[in-house]
């Protein structure tokens, strides 16, 4: 009978850790170079290609490393036959911005390209170093970190020739010069034809019913990304062209509309040519603002991407300039353009012709700026995030709303009698809007506070000045408070009412934020709940441990003063020092193998163990540890070790919890939780990544049995 119940005991031990561990990749790695004889002193392109399984994609090298989730990195191994030419450039990555991490970064799809440029200094080169990555996928939600090494040793470096006359060697210092611009740029016709050659190669495999798959996947681009994209983008053109009608409804604006249709229906000797005039008219709005985007986009290029996203210094200025617009708003003082400006603007419209509606649109748009100006400053804001088109095409959208009504009514001027009159009304919308782009300006001095850790605006100081914007707003709408230029209100009109009440309850919903309250739908706008400094959801220090072991309650966990644990929960961050102390108290232990950039840790954090039945076990019933297997922090020489698994020097926090997780769990992926006994041994099948609260109350629930059963054979063994 004992030796059955043994037996039985063997079996739920190592099962599975047998059946549900495996280590994963994701992606397939090769090198080429650009060339393989390469004259002395000359350049050539070192290419890392990578295969990407489907449903997975591969973090770019291109992002800020602070932002969360982990970079592509390459080290090369310095000596004195190559050096390096400028940094590693990736090809053509796709973008995407991060509600979790509050910013944006770049990523590949299904096929990833990497080159990094160098000159060949010696006959045979040694080129080698090793590159870190990570793929995660969002139909399991794991995350699988990868470290490898690399050799190029195809590259040959011949002495350069011997030119006979002056005019040879011009041309090839001529062809040189040529060649190392290309070199900079990391593109080069040839390199262009070999990528093209490979997208062909990749439909040519495909078959008919798959194109629109292969098509996606040449621009790597997976449906689920392409969709969020779509969303976001169509998001902010909705944005755009509701400002455009809100500009419509400012006091600079408003009055021109009727003016202005009433000079096309004089001035035109028939209807049809009153229609013409008014479409180039709009056209000509819609271009002047096209152009201003234009101007914005080519400024703030893909390169800036990074620095706009996570620099103290955009964020400050763009904080700044909303500021200044919400005050302009406000009424304190008017953002205007020299009087010159628009007077010759003025002459030349006067002159008429097609030019001469072009500049009748040129004085609209000055005229009108000291009310656009704020509004078209926070589109290209919001909008200067490295992208391209985006600025552009949110001019277009914001210029087609303030041009639509202009060209209606010259088409239909009777139209002009059902405008209402122009009163205080138009004056109280650019107060609303002043407020509420005083409320977005501490959204961009929230993220430099948040990257550069100053502590300044901590989510409850956020939290405090959102509610009292939104209470003065409340409070204004109702005819409480005045501002300048705002005109008596006799009576309180419905739509005001209801915006009262939307602003009112608005504010309803911020107030229990203030005391730890996760809310939920701001969370992409509000710092994280980390920099709370209030939160009665904060355990007391007596129940740091739940156990009445006083040693235990008082030692120090190790690295706490780097890595903090959601929700308060109680736990270690060191495997050796937690499993020390799950020994002492009797206690199974949950293993939590996580990481900074893993975004569906923070998913399953936010919403799996946010949950009470969740907290309550993890609190009480287990020791829980999370390792991070990303942590950079480097540890003490005396603390490095070389790795089993694939020999390299494990120096970081970081690399010694993965290599854990592969050498002892047999596994890679993150967010991945095991259960285990005082022993080490996994005590049921490991959890990944599932948002479902009841599957993972079930998990832990099942772990602990297993652990009472152990317990109880173990009892009865002697």
């Amino acid at each position: 009978m004992k030796s059955s119940k043994a037996l039985f005991f063997v079996l739920i031990i190592f099962f599975p850790f047998i059946a549900f561990s495996q280590i994963q990749k994701h992606s397939k790695w090769s090198y080429e170079v650009s060339q393989t004889e390469v004259e002395i002193g000359k350049t050539v392109d070192l290419i890392f290609k990578v295969e990407i399984d489907k449903d997975w994609y591969l973090y770019s090298s291109d992002f800020d490393p602070d932002l969360g989730p982990q970079v592509t990195e390459f080290t090369f191994e310095a000596n004195d036959t190559y050096e390096l030419v400028g940094a590693i450039q990736p090809i053509n990555p796709k973008k995407k911005y991060s509600d979790i991490f509050e910013g944006d970064y770049t990523y590949f799809t299904e096929y990833a390209e990497f080159r990094q440029t160098i000159k060949i200094l010696k006959p045979d080169p040694s080129i080698s170093g090793s590159y870190s990555y990570q793929v995660c996928t969002d139909v399991t939600g794991r995350c699988i970190p990868g470290i490898d090494d690399f050799t190029f040793d195809q590259i040959k470096g011949i002495e350069p020739k011997v030119e006979d006359t002056k005019e040879e060697r011009k041309k090839e210092e001529d062809k040189s010069t040529d060649e190392e611009e290309i070199d900079e740029d990391q593109e080069s016709p040839q390199d262009a034809d070999t990528l093209a050659k490979k997208e062909e190669e990749n439909e040519e495999g495909s078959t008919q019913a798959s194109k629109k798959e292969t098509s996606d996947n040449t621009q790597n681009q997976n449906p689920t990304e392409t969709s969020d994209s779509e969303e976001s983008l169509l998001a902010f053109l909705g944005l755009a062209f509701l400002t455009g009608f809100l500009a419509l409804l400012t006091p600079c604006v408003f009055p021109m509309i009727p003016m202005t249709v009433s000079f096309f229906t004089k001035q035109s000797k028939s209807r049809r040519a009153g229609i013409k005039k008014a479409l180039i008219y709009g056209l000509s709005i819609i271009l002047i603002y096209t152009i201003l985007g234009t101007l914005v986009a080519a400024f703030f290029g893909p390169t800036f991407n990074n620095w706009l996203s996570t620099h103290w210094i955009p964020n400050l200025f763009f904080f700044g300039l909303l500021v200044v617009f919400a005050l302009s708003f406000l009424g304190m003082f008017e953002i205007v353009l020299p009087s010159s400006w628009v007077n010759k603007a003025d002459q030349q419209a006067d002159k008429g012709g097609y030019l001469g509606l072009f500049f009748m649109a040129f004085t609209l748009a000055l005229v009108s700026f000291s009310c656009t100006a704020p509004i078209v400053g926070s589109i290209l804001v919001l909008a200067a995030g490295g992208e391209f088109v985006k600025p552009i095409l949110g001019m277009i959208a914001f210029s087609s709303a303030v041009a639509l009504p202009f060209t209606l009514f010259a088409i239909f001027p009777s139209w002009l009698q059902s405008l209402p009159k122009s009163g205080g009304w138009l004056n109280s919308i650019k107060v609303v809007l002043g407020l509420l782009e005083l409320a977005l300006a501490f959204k961009f001095l929230s993220i430099a506070d948040i990257v550069y850790h100053w502590g300044i605006l901590d989510r409850d100081v956020f939290l405090s000045l959102w509610i009292v914007i939104f209470t003065i707003l409340g409070f204004y709408l109702l005819g409480k408070i005045q501002f300048p230029h705002d005109s008596k209100l006799e009576r309180i009109p419905v739509s005001r009412a209801l915006l009262a009440i939307a602003s009112f309850a608005f504010v309803v919903y911020m107030v229990p934020g203030l005391f730890g309250a996760p809310l939920k739908p701001l969370a992409g706008y509000l710092p994280p709940q980390s920099t709370q400094d209030f939160n009665l959801n904060d355990y007391s220090s007596s129940t740091r441990f739940a156990s009445n072991d006083n040693e235990a309650q008082s030692s120090k966990v190790k690295y706490a003063d780097l890595l903090h644990l959601p929700h308060n929960l109680n736990g270690f961050f060191d495997y050796e020092q937690g499993i020390a102390y799950a020994k002492k108290v009797g206690k199974p232990v949950f293993i939590d193998f996580t990481g900074h950039g893993c975004v569906n840790c923070r998913k399953m954090e936010e919403n799996v163990w946010a949950d009470e039945q969740v907290q309550k076990r993890l609190n009480e019933d287990y020791v829980l540890i999370s390792l991070y297997v990303d942590e950079r922090t480097e540890l003490p020489e005396s603390e490095w070790y070389t790795s089993e698994y694939d020999e390299r020097i494990k120096k970081t926090l970081g690399a010694q919890n993965a290599d854990l997780q592969i050498t002892k769990f047999n596994s890679n992926a993150q967010p991945h939780y095991f259960l285990l006994d005082t022993e080490e041994n996994i005590l049921t099948e490991p959890f990944e990544y599932d948002p479902d609260v009841p599957k993972f109350v079930a998990f832990l629930e099942t772990g602990l049995e297993v652990f009472e059963q152990e317990k109880a054979i173990a009892s009865q063994s002697e």
